[in-house]
């Protein structure tokens, strides 16, 4: 199938809208606005495809709001939490410099990433409004529910942990398994979001712009797994728990024995 450009175009509309408040605050352009992005999406487009939206379809659509409710509702909540003050004032620093230009390519860019990451979202909802079954998509929804659930749960055990132990790495429950469950369950639910509309790929365009956006947001998550363990290591390094911790527990993938990302300069953060 081609790719429905009219809801492209309103989708892109709705992340520009979005991430407009990015302005305000550079790091909401990756954050808060990124969630709001896509909550924002699947909004509309359960609006637009109401007449013909069901079944999975619709399952996938719900998820990919409760995703981004959900995600903007923790990252305004740590916002606020006492223990993340000092590393919000660091961003703000580093964040000072950026220009108004440097803010509008930013701005383009991320929201251009936010609708191709719901771009296969949209070929399912096309491909259903046209009578056309997508074999792919109850798969997709399937790791899309694994990798919201084992997020959603990571976030909550840290900020529970972190709120009682504000000096100490958190390495209880799923942190115990891998360092960084939370990365983890992303790299899953967007996954899942690319596998649920593979069937319908079927033009070189239609694979690189998902594929791209796929591989971009999987990098990220690996770099910000990085990004973790640097400053894990900046501020426990010198605890021999920790180094225990860290020689045991693989990084991001649980039984890889992939235990450090230090190396991996390239990466995305």
């Amino acid at each position: 199938m081609t790719i429905p450009w009219l809801y492209f175009v309103l989708a892109l509309g709705i992340s520009l809208l979005v991430s407009a408040f990015g302005f305000a605050r550079v790091y909401y352009f990756v954050s808060v606005c990124y969630a709001g992005s896509v909550a924002a999406q699947a909004v509309v487009m359960a609006l637009v495809f109401q007449d013909s939206i069901g079944g999975w379809a619709l399952l996938q659509v719900l998820l990919l709001l409760v995703y981004g409710l959900r995600l903007a509702g923790f990252l305004l909540l740590r916002e606020r939490s006492p223990a993340y003050q000092k590393e919000l004032a660091a961003i703000e620093v580093r964040t000072a410099k950026v220009t108004e230009n440097q803010k509008r390519w930013i701005w383009f860019g991320v929201s251009l990433l936010f609708t191709l990451l719901f771009l296969p979202a949209l070929l399912t909802l096309s491909a259903q409004q046209q009578g056309l079954a997508v074999g792919s998509l109850p798969f997709g929804v399937v790791v899309m529910i694994a990798g919201l659930g084992l997020e959603s749960v990571a976030d909550w055990q840290k900020y529970r942990f972190k709120a009682a132990n504000p000096t100490r790495f958190c390495d209880v429950e799923l942190y115990g398994l891998v360092r960084c469950p939370n990365y983890l369950g992303e790299m899953l639910f967007w996954f899942g979001v690319w596998l649920s509309a593979v069937s319908a790929y079927d033009s070189a365009l239609i694979w690189i712009l998902t594929t791209i956006a796929l591989i971009y947001m999987q990098l990220l998550m690996v770099g910000a797994a990085r990004n973790v363990e640097l400053k894990q290591d900046e501020r426990y390094g010198e605890n021999p728990d920790y180094q225990s911790y860290v020689r045991r527990v693989p990084i991001i993938f649980p039984w890889v024995p992939l235990y450090s990302l230090r190396k991996l300069k390239f990466l995305v953060h």
